[in-house]
């Protein structure tokens, strides 16, 4: 029997386990196989639904998080979703601080579940007292009995992606995975899946994914980071301007940085070629795999995997509204 197939306790079951689809058109025009790990299928629509479960989770183990304890966190969105779904249901308050690039869905979405948010400028520099991070670090230590999740700095945030997601990507693709290719944000999900699958193979790549106007790439290449490739950008949970511990950069092969454009555009040509409903950084993902293609990465043998982190549901307001896209001259 299946997991889903009798009753489940509650919707935190349904977490993790999710499929692996084959893409036939959209990559018709690539050398080799490629395959969605579709991170929607979770119950809170993201793969944030792991590092969240887990983390709190951890906390109750170590009788951090207690009966009546409020979760302080700082998010694009996605974490927050998944934060507030499993604070209904084991019994917490959620506050958020809330990046003001995020999309209107999503802030909706977060404010419906319950949670207390508070909305920051995202174009600040980290360590303003108005950042997302520093508003979160704030309200966490004014609010008793809370616990501050703490993503972009969490060892947890990459344990869970390893214990989850990189042994399901083996064992769906029977060991035959060449290529990895996965949007970094907090650096969670490529660093933990990344580890898991080089350790089953070395000669598996694991290829990264950033935006334009962000640090990630060069620091991987340098080691230093250099504010000057900071710049707003409008994809959501790719990219930072600071270096999230979350990251493991020696898991990482490489980067490439694709712009909010392509990303907008290539998420709705998902849509149109798949049939599946993407979020905007899976569109990210998507584009950043043609551009790997066109730099003869893969071959006719490659077995790639593509991560796609969210639902296209969270961007009804953003990429799905072609006055949106209009306005940012998308379209």
């Amino acid at each position: 029997m299946t997991r889903n197939s009798g009753i489940t306790n509650s919707i935190l079951d349904l977490v993790g386990e999710t499929p692996l689809i084959k893409l036939h058109n959209i990559t018709k025009n690539l050398p080799g196989n490629y395959y969605a790990k579709f991170e929607a299928f979770n119950p809170g629509h993201s793969s944030k639904d792991r590092i969240a479960l887990h983390i709190v989770e951890n906390a109750e183990k170590k009788g951090i998080l207690k009966k009546g304890a409020t979760i302080v966190e700082t998010t694009s969105g996605n974490t927050g979703f998944s934060l507030a779904m499993i604070s209904i249901v084991k019994g917490y308050k959620c506050i958020l601080a809330v990046s003001d690039k995020s999309s209107r869905d999503k802030i909706d979405l977060l404010k419906s579940m319950g949670a207390e948010v508070h909305v920051c400028p995202a174009n600040v520099p980290p360590e303003d007292p108005r950042s997302y991070y520093e508003v979160a670090k704030a309200i966490h230590k004014k609010t008793e009995n809370s616990v501050y999740i703490n993503q972009y700095f969490n060892e947890l945030n990459i344990e869970a992606h390893y214990r989850t997601t990189g042994p399901e990507i083996w064992e769906q693709t029977g060991g035959k995975i060449t290529h990895l290719v996965v949007a970094s944000g907090t650096g969670g999900t490529i660093s933990g899946s990344g580890k898991y699958l080089k350790e089953q193979n070395s000669k598996v790549k694991v290829l990264g994914v950033d935006a334009i106007g962000s640090v990630l790439k060069k620091y991987h290449e340098t080691k230093e980071l250099d504010l000057n490739e900071v710049s707003p950008y409008k994809i959501e949970g790719l990219g930072k301007n600071l270096i999230p511990t979350a990251t493991d950069f020696d898991v990482i092969d490489i980067y490439e940085k694709v712009s909010d454009k392509d990303a907008a555009l290539e998420a709705r040509s998902i849509v149109k070629k798949e049939g599946m409903f993407p979020g905007y950084t899976c569109g990210a993902v998507m584009q950043a795999t043609k551009q790997y293609a066109a730099k003869n990465m893969f071959s006719k043998d490659s077995f790639v995997v593509l991560i796609f982190p969210d639902h296209g549901s969270r961007y009804m307001n953003k990429i799905y509204s072609d006055e949106w896209m209009k306005q940012n001259h998308f379209l």
